[in-house]
């Protein structure tokens, strides 16, 4: 790619600015990146501008810079790097022609002496302005080579003759039909198609049009027969199992052992009858009814007194504040953190002797209220720690020590 450069100072306009609804096009296209980010925008402002002007202008570039908070060199690097940017003033209809190897091999180089009879030399503007060209790279259009871009539209399939009319067309403003300019629709080979001419290639003549209808039907009605005699034949089956069931229950066998069982039934004695001893009356469903909620209420008593009795004897010896004021550092225990050490002291323990002094059935009480921790004070053993650390000794990690395994 040649070096790009822009215009002479003599073409460069003193200024430039966006119109009220390009600005607000501009506003909608930098909110689109967040705060820091709206450098991301310099293509689309640039392409903006250039639609507004035609052409990008020192002026462009540095309105472009000013928008985005750029150097106006990073937004040149831009301007000159992409070549859809044109750094000269164009004509009203920009053309574009294409010189790569296709389009060359089909006719290009004399496109190009009919833009250089019509328009002059490369990057030259008529004198009414309607009309300027360039030389491009490959604008993927090969299979309709030779072929130009004007301004947003591809022309094709060009020869000399209808090129050099097309460019009288635009100047005169007459209407133009881009695409190929041969006749043919898209980019079918010249003369029309070439492949599958023969419509029994493709329309299901040649393997029986319409038979595939009737075989799909076919196939389903098949399917549906089959699925039905498969349910009907489940039916029939599962029919005959509960009906074998039923001839089972009624078998001699069954009927004979019905009549032991009632036989040795009735040899056990009643709860009502007289021969049952009168301290088993009372288990039954009716003698129980007949205590009086007083009796029920005494009995209780007892039991919640013997549990409450036991949950006093397992709750530890607790303080309502630290000794002194300052409780001893807690998180030495190993795997007491700093929501631990506050659920311990709000239940209030504070120190290490407190801890070395209990039993394990008040470690079994502190445990079971520690909410989501829960098992921690037994398996690693608080006591034998707090034992240790009472002493005075401290480990060398604020972590704690570890319990060996």
């Amino acid at each position: 790619m040649s070096v790009r450069r822009l215009a002479p100072d003599s073409v460069q306009p003193a200024s430039f600015a966006f119109t009220p609804a390009n600005e607000n096009w501009i506003d909608q296209q930098i909110a689109k990146y967040p705060e820091g980010r709206q450098a991301s925008a310099v293509i689309p402002l640039l392409w903006k501008a250039q639609e507004q002007e035609g052409w990008v202008s020192r002026a462009v570039i540095e309105a472009v810079a000013g928008r985005l908070g750029m150097a106006p060199m990073r937004v040149l690097e831009v301007a000159t790097f992409y070549t859809m940017f044109n750094l000269q003033p164009v004509g009203e209809y920009f053309v574009q022609l294409c010189g790569t190897t296709p389009c060359a091999l089909r006719g290009a180089e004399a496109l190009k002496k009919v833009c250089e009879d019509v328009i002059g030399p490369q990057s030259t503007v008529t004198a009414d302005g309607k009309l300027s060209w360039l030389e491009v790279e490959c604008l993927g259009a090969c299979c309709n080579a030779p072929m130009a871009q004007i301004n947003v539209d591809y022309y094709e399939d060009l020869t000399p003759a209808n090129f050099r009319q097309l460019l009288d067309d635009l100047r005169h403003g007459r209407p133009t039909k881009p695409g190929p300019q041969n006749g043919r629709a898209g980019s079918e080979p010249e003369g029309g198609p070439q492949t599958l001419t023969d419509k029994a290639l493709y329309d299901g003549s040649m393997i029986g049009a319409g038979d595939w209808q009737k075989r799909v039907v076919e196939q389903r009605k098949a399917a549906a027969e089959a699925a039905a005699a498969k349910a009907a034949a489940e039916a029939e089956a599962k029919k005959a199992a509960e009906a074998e069931a039923k001839k089972a229950e009624a078998t001699p066998a069954a009927v004979a052992a019905k009549p032991a069982t009632e036989t040795a039934a009735a040899g056990r004695p009643k709860p009502s009858e007289p021969t049952q001893p009168s301290s088993a009356a009372n288990d039954t469903p009716a003698a129980k009814g007949k205590l009086e909620k007083k009796d029920v209420a005494e009995a209780a008593k007892p039991a919640a007194a013997d549990k409450a009795a036991a949950t006093d004897e397992s709750k530890p010896e607790l303080l309502s504040a630290a000794r002194g004021g300052k409780g001893d550092d807690l998180e030495l225990i190993w795997g007491v953190g700093s929501k631990l050490a506050k659920m311990l002291n709000e239940m209030g323990v504070w120190h290490f002797d407190q801890i070395a002094k209990w039993t394990p059935a008040e470690l079994a009480w502190v445990d079971a209220r520690l909410t989501g921790f829960k098992g921690r004070a037994l398996r690693d053993d608080w006591i034998a720690q707090s034992k240790k650390l009472a002493t005075g000794w401290r480990p060398e990690s604020k972590l704690g020590d570890k319990p060996a395994e």
